[in-house]
């Protein structure tokens, strides 16, 4: 039997996967995955990341493996990028079969990244924050905290966000982006 050809996602089919869904119904979707996989976590042969850092940045392999699948995600983290027109971060993975090492999937993983990230701290809030919690704090105000806002909103209930970021620029944008989002927003000098 001839094996299936590798699956491809790319930045494309990535965003309409997010948009056919919804924002809110992926980071759910992520958070309950996130939240099955902790049940499971003595099962995961692990390690910690390798990583090369530089002046300008770090670049981080990810492996891990539950003895069916294994992963592996590249992702980067370069602050200067912006300045040169790139994104600070950049990620993609694959997904191979343990017995017989095919590569099931190559993925673009910048969106997932950041929806991931969003995902594991909404999923932490709802195990650590008081149930009755309706306000956050968003100190730092980059791309990242779009994600973090929204997760926050769909998976822990909270209505209000105080935003900070040394670049008032940066809490403009973001009150932007969230305008017609439900959330109120309250910008803070500190």
């Amino acid at each position: 039997m001839r094996p299936s050809p590798t699956l491809f996602l790319s930045v494309t089919d990535v965003a309409d996967l997010v948009r056919q869904r919804g924002l809110a119904a992926c980071i759910a979707g992520i958070a309950d995955t996130i939240h099955a996989d902790f049940l499971r976590w003595p099962q995961f042969d692990k390690c910690a990341r390798l990583a090369h850092h530089s002046p300008d940045g770090v670049i981080e392999l990810m492996p891990i493996s539950d003895g069916t699948t294994y992963s592996v995600k590249y992702v980067n983290g370069h602050p200067g990028n912006p300045a040169a027109g790139l994104p600070t971060v950049m990620a993609f993975g694959v997904l191979a079969d343990v017995a017989t090492g095919m590569p099931l999937m190559v993925s673009e993983l910048t969106l997932t990244t950041a929806m991931r990230t969003a995902a594991t701290s909404a999923l932490a809030a709802r195990w650590l924050a008081r149930p009755d919690s309706r306000v956050m704090a968003l100190v730092g105000n980059g791309a990242q905290s779009e994600f973090q806002a929204l997760a926050f909103q769909h998976l822990a209930g909270i209505r209000t966000l105080r935003l900070f970021d040394t670049d008032p620029g940066a809490t403009a944008r973001l009150a932007a982006n969230l305008e017609g989002s439900g959330l109120a927003m309250q910008p803070c000098a500190s």
